[in-house]
Parts: C-alpha cells; sequence; structure tokens
C-alpha cells in the first residue's frame, strides 16, 4: 500500500518509524522544508511544497498513493486544508495524526484567544517579562509592543522584538528546567499556542507552579477527516484500509 505521511512533527516520526520496519507499506515522509536542521528521518523523505491542494491532488494520482496521513502541526492549518481538498479531489482516504489539545487544569490562569494578533492585544494588561513560545515564524504580532520578551524557538527567527531574549531550544523539557528558564529571566506571562502533547507542557506546569498567567492561542478549526492520536492508532487505520491484493 502506497502511503503518504505530511509530517514535520514528533508523531509523524514516530509513525514514520513504524511504516518503515512493515513491508505491507511503501510510504513516502514529506516535510514543508521550514525547519533548518530537520531530524533523521526512517522514510524516503520529500522536501517543499506541492503546489497548493491541486498540486497535491496531481502528486497522489501520479504517485499512486492509496492513503494519506496529514501528521502536520496542529496550526499548520493550510496544509491541513489542502489536504482535505487534495484528498476528497483524488479520492484517497485521509486521517489526521495529531496531540491531544491541552485543557486547563485547577490553579491555571489562562486567557484563550484565537490568534496571536489578539494575544498581543491582551499583554496591555498583563505582567512582564513575556515568555513567547508561538514559533519563529508567529512574531509579528509583538514586534512594536512596549514590552519585555523571552522568545524560544528550534530555528533563530527572521526577526526579533526590540531587546528580546533569544533561547534556542528543542524540547521535550522539564518542569525543573522551565521553572529555572522563567525565574532566571523575571518571566511574568506565558504566550504560547495549543499544540498539546507532552514534549513541551512543562512550561504551563511551570506556569501554575508560579502562579502566571497564560495567554493560550486556541486551535484552528478541526476539518473532517478522522482524528488520531498515537502512531499505533495511524498504523490500525492505514491496516483497515489495506485492499485485499495488498495484505
Amino acid at each position: 500500500m502506497r502511503v503518504l505521511v505530511l509530517g514535520g512533527t514528533t508523531e509523524a516520526r514516530q509513525l514514520a518509524g513504524l511504516l518503515a520496519g512493515d513491508a505491507r507499506f511503501q510510504a513516502t515522509l514529506s516535510l514543508a522544508g521550514r525547519t533548518r536542521d530537520p531530524a533523521p528521518q526512517a522514510l524516503p523523505t520529500r522536501v517543499g511544497g506541492f503546489g497548493g491542494a491541486q498540486g497535491l491532488a496531481d502528486y497522489l494520482r501520479a504517485e499512486s498513493v492509496q492513503a494519506v496521513i496529514d501528521a502536520t502541526h496542529p496550526f499548520a492549518d493550510q496544509i491541513s486544508a489542502n489536504a482535505e481538498a487534495a484528498c476528497a479531489a483524488a479520492g484517497v482516504p485521509l486521517a489526521v495524526l495529531t496531540r491531544r489539545p491541552w485543557t486547563a487544569r485547577e490553579g491555571d490562569d489562562w486567557r484563550l484567544v484565537r490568534t496571536t494578533d489578539a494575544a498581543a492585544e491582551v499583554l496591555t494588561d498583563l505582567p512582564d517579562t513575556v515568555f513567547l513560545t508561538v514559533g519563529r515564524q508567529e512574531l509579528g504580532p509583538f514586534l512594536d509592543l512596549d514590552r519585555r520578551f523571552l522568545v524560544r524557538a528550534v530555528d533563530p527567527p527572521d526577526v526579533l522584538p526590540a531587546g528580546a531574549v533569544l533561547v534556542l531550544d528543542r524540547g521535550p523539557y522539564t518542569l525543573d528546567s522551565e521553572i529555572a528558564l522563567m525565574r532566571a529571566h523575571g518571566v511574568g506571562t506565558l504566550v504560547t499556542k495549543n499544540s498539546g502533547g507532552d514534549a513541551t507542557a512543562a512550561k504551563l506546569d511551570a506556569a501554575r507552579a508560579l502562579g502566571l498567567p497564560v495567554v493560550m492561542v486556541d486551535r484552528p478549526p478541526a476539518g473532517t477527516a478522522s482524528r488520531l492520536y498515537a502512531a499505533s492508532d495511524a498504523m490500525a487505520w492505514l491496516a483497515a484500509h489495506l485492499s485485499p491484493t495488498a495484505v
């Protein structure tokens, strides 16, 4: 069975490892190419876009792809929309492999917003210093704010808010390390996106422990494709879509 995995996440890498060891599947991993030093992958990998939904549909037909797993970042809404449209046009089954979203717990002080623009507006009434963990491509709304910023990203951003302190790091993180980082920089507010999962959840635990407000950018609306929350579930979904001749 020919499978296309749209990747760029830990979940995609986990799925790639399972697919690479299963002779029933011929899988290709596709990366958008936005991370400058991607982790090694277990599958043949293509890098770059497809040219929108039509380009992806053409690729699915040309490569005789029989199933697609969208394991992109929960905020890669344009890629996910293109995948849904392309799979519908090409008649290819689609499932989304994603992380369960975070939910507020007792002791949390969350301010839910829909966009990073809205997050920037909310900061007016919240304490300095602001710890930004929204991704290096989402810093635009914060560039002109008269606030102190601690910015964490995997790759260096093209531009930073004036005077911002930049930390280049990749999760997973621990509660102790997150508390130490926030205390060292005098963080007063955390701004993040609801990416979900365990790798970066410690920052929320740290904010709760320190009594800090959190501005949480909510996820884009989900599409209609089946949603899976573990690589093993994606393997089971793919197995259910195997044709009798492929078994």
